[in-house]
């Protein structure tokens, strides 16, 4: 028995060593590594040297669960550095709220699906947070106007998006307005309260203070006809409203669609209309005839940009 465990454990070391080998020289991947090979620090370090952004941030987890990111150790010296590497991020074009979902996902220690958990490794976890600040240089302005509503009510801090279980509408939703005020020369922020109010997010706010301030605002009934009206009574011209808010899309009197085409009909602007409710699983808003209004049930890593297309008019 103890001959039969040598040859086996000799065995595995030589078919590690060329895995290891084969990487380094043809620039293997992950998918291209033997089931058998997966729990290999070894395999994994190799993985690690040349790795692209997006699957680094998408195994940061499994490496930790076989050991091979923990305090101190050279892998988490490297993925520190990838990820303090403002060049790499612009050019792999990673988006910050891929960035803040990744970043809450390695800090809980455990996945969303199956039983994968490890221990995160604060330096890491602190490399993240820069890096979601730092993608925001990453991303290009639209050269629109951008009218984004808030939904203020406390449901915003219960539960998580559809989606994207590890953050809460409340997160969501600050971490989209940031967006806009740091990328975006025009944009205005309102938030639903017992009528649409001004909110103040700056582009050098945090994403604690962009929650502080956005909770500060008093509640009220999320009616997603009023940004259109809103800006109609303000006067403003705007190309993109957008609607953030947990399930709640009451109608008022006049119905979302109703007030987009009378917005349109009076400023002369095509505007066009996102209601993105976050933790529903179904809605109608828009109109299915009209191609200038957009209905979101959940909300994920690829949202933000599907948003970005519609509102230019790619998709």
């Amino acid at each position: 028995m103890v001959s039969e465990s040598v040859t086996k454990s000799e065995a595995y070391g030589r078919i590690e060593a060329k895995c290891v080998e084969l990487i380094r020289e043809h620039g293997l991947v992950r998918e291209h590594v033997p089931t058998e090979l997966l729990g290999s620090c070894k395999v994994w370090a190799a993985l690690l040297e040349k790795m692209p952004m997006t699957a680094m941030l998408r195994s940061l987890g499994k490496m930790g669960s076989i050991g091979l990111l923990r305090p101190l150790s050279d892998a988490a010296a490297t993925v520190c550095a990838r990820l303090g590497d403002r060049d790499a991020l612009r050019r792999a074009r990673v988006h910050p709220f891929s960035l803040l979902l990744a970043q809450r996902v390695y800090a809980r220690g455990a996945g969303d699906k199956g039983s994968l958990t490890w221990k995160a490794v604060p330096e890491v976890v602190a490399a993240l947070d820069r890096a979601f600040y730092a993608a925001f240089e990453t991303v290009e302005a639209t050269g629109l106007r951008w009218l984004l509503a808030l939904d203020v009510s406390a449901s915003m801090t219960w539960g998580g998006v559809h989606g994207a279980s590890v953050v809460t509408p409340r997160v969501a939703s600050a971490a989209m307005a940031m967006l806009a005020a740091r990328t975006e020369p025009r944009h205005h922020f309102v938030g639903f309260s017992h009528e649409l109010v001004p909110l103040d997010v700056r582009a050098d706010d945090s994403l604690e203070t962009t929650m502080r301030k956005i909770e500060a605002l008093p509640m009220g009934g999320t009616d997603c006809a009023q940004p259109m009206l809103y800006a109609l009574d303000k006067g403003l011209e705007v190309d993109v409203f957008v609607v953030y808010t947990d399930c709640e899309t009451w109608a008022g009197d006049v119905t979302a669609a109703q007030a987009l085409r009378r917005y349109r009909e009076k400023s002369g602007i095509p505007a066009k209309l996102i209601v993105c409710a976050m933790t529903s699983s179904g809605f109608s808003i828009a109109d299915p005839e009209d191609a200038g209004m957009l209905d979101m049930v959940g909300f994920d890593a690829a949202a933000p940009d599907v948003m970005r297309e519609f509102a230019l008019g790619q998709i």
